[in-house]
């Protein structure tokens, strides 16, 4: 069984040591490379290629945004997971455009790392469930829970649509729907269109509150 390569991207060293610790304790994933500030997290994933890179957002040199941002331009294949001690849901909003695929809190269960780990290297978005509630709350007030009238989603834009919502790549939805990347993108941008979002902020808003991420 191959495991999940995963690099720890922290500038506290007694914390990369408890992650890396539970990282290697499970027998389907392991640390290849460490990083304590965000120029070195982004050039150790250039030079390893992990499948997952657990990212701060609290570091010198460059901050967990800035190097999610730079990171997902040059290794667009590797997930990057945040993890933080902030559940201010702005830093959520911010991280998801960057390009992080799941964000988890440093004071919850260490179950919940693990978690989130084998959820994003599948290609899917995980929100730590103690912010979920608070941004539920909060994007329900700007995210509309249905389509506007005289607009309907057709069958094949919903399936792209919540797909890309975990996180999928286009060719990965492609791949899974059996259909060409230009198709994925035509009926994304439809989609979106429709439900009149502009970015991946919107869509993860509206793929909450219609529960597509429950499932994940």
């Amino acid at each position: 069984m191959n495991k999940l390569r995963v690099v720890l991207a922290d500038d506290h060293p007694i914390i990369r040591k408890g992650l890396r610790l539970l990282v290697n304790e499970q027998a389907d994933m392991e640390v290849v490379g460490e990083a304590d500030n965000g120029r070195e997290a982004i050039a150790v994933a250039q030079r390893l290629h992990p499948d997952v890179v657990v990212m701060d957002v609290s570091m010198p040199e460059l901050n967990g945004l800035k190097a999610t941002e730079k990171l997902k331009e040059l290794c667009p294949e590797t997930k990057i997971l945040t993890l933080t001690r902030h559940s201010d849901d702005g830093y959520l909003q911010q991280l998801l455009q960057a390009g992080s695929s799941g964000y988890v809190l440093k004071q919850s269960n260490p179950d919940e790392l693990v978690r989130a780990i084998h959820a994003v290297a599948n290609g899917q978005i995980y929100l730590d469930p103690a912010v979920v509630k608070t941004v539920v709350n909060k994007i329900g007030r700007h995210v509309p829970r249905s389509l506007p009238p005289g607009k309907q989603l057709s069958g094949r834009e919903e399936e792209v649509l919540h797909l890309i919502a975990q996180g999928y790549l286009s060719k990965e939805v492609a791949a899974r729907l059996r259909i060409s990347i230009k198709t994925v993108e035509a009926h994304k941008a439809n989609g979106m269109e429709k439900m009149g979002m502009k970015n991946r902020i919107d869509l993860v808003r509206y793929a909450m509150l219609q529960g597509w991420l429950q499932d994940i």
